[in-house]
């Protein structure tokens, strides 16, 4: 399985508005956080047994507030870091008008014109993702058409393929809903991998945070540069649910 890993540039603004507003993460904070949780998903995907593929957005499909500067080499700079200078990592430029038009147009051209058995997208907002659920999900479309990871507040985490869809309005919320009803249209089979939250939105970030704490306490730790950034900045749940520092 090729595993699609759409990344944006880690900017202000950009990445992660809403924990601001949301949350007790500063601006600066939030983009911290994004870029760990880019971390820790490009390093499951290399220990597992899927061919990574990051998918950058340029300037051409950025807003216009942050398409100065040079975002390939920004999101370049963040996979390799993450993972070494040397290695097995494939970059590819975003392509569409939308969202649901740029995951279209990388499935459909990996499928059709590089005949792979399959692509698999992950968010790179899923620091808690491991191998085995990335594996897990490359042998279930191999039962399977569709593989969706079911995420906080409809969301998707994973979105796998090994048929294409028609990817129009896709990708519109809530999105597992969305892509399976799709799927589902075009006689397509579905199938499910273990729920996920991702740092995307203020309650997923809550959960993130809550299963990091959760598996500290187990001592069975992951996601570990979320997990240090979470911790230097004293960010915890507290006893009425909400996120608090230290």
């Amino acid at each position: 399985m090729i595993v699609v890993v759409p990344v944006d540039p880690p900017r202000e603004g950009l990445v992660l508005s809403s924990l601001v507003d949301q949350s007790p993460l500063t601006d600066a904070e939030a983009v911290s956080v994004y870029e760990a949780a880019v971390a820790d998903v490009l390093w499951a995907v290399s220990r597992s047994g899927g061919d990574l593929l990051v998918n950058y957005r340029d300037e051409e499909t950025l807003p216009e507030a942050y398409a100065d500067g040079d975002p390939e080499a920004e999101t370049r700079a963040l996979a390799l870091d993450a993972l070494g200078d040397d290695a097995a990592v494939r970059f590819e430029r975003q392509v569409g008008s939308s969202r649901a038009a740029r995951i279209g147009n990388t499935v459909t051209h990996l499928l059709d014109r590089e005949d792979a058995q399959s692509v698999g997208v992950l968010e790179p907002t899923a620091p808690l993702v491991a191998r085995t659920e990335i594996d897990g999900a490359a042998m279930s479309l191999r039962r399977h058409d569709v593989v969706l990871g079911p995420s906080d507040e409809g969301r998707v985490y994973f979105a796998g393929f090994s048929d294409p869809i028609d990817f129009t309005d896709a990708y519109a919320t809530p999105e597992l809903s969305t892509l399976a009803r799709r799927a589902s249209d075009e006689g397509l089979g579905v199938g499910f991998a273990p729920m996920l939250p991702t740092v995307a939105t203020p309650a997923g970030f809550r959960a993130t945070v809550a299963g990091l704490e959760a598996r500290r306490a187990a001592g069975r730790p992951g996601a570990e540069a979320t997990a240090a950034l979470v911790g230097e900045l004293g960010i915890t749940v507290g006893d009425d649910g909400r996120l608090e520092r230290e």
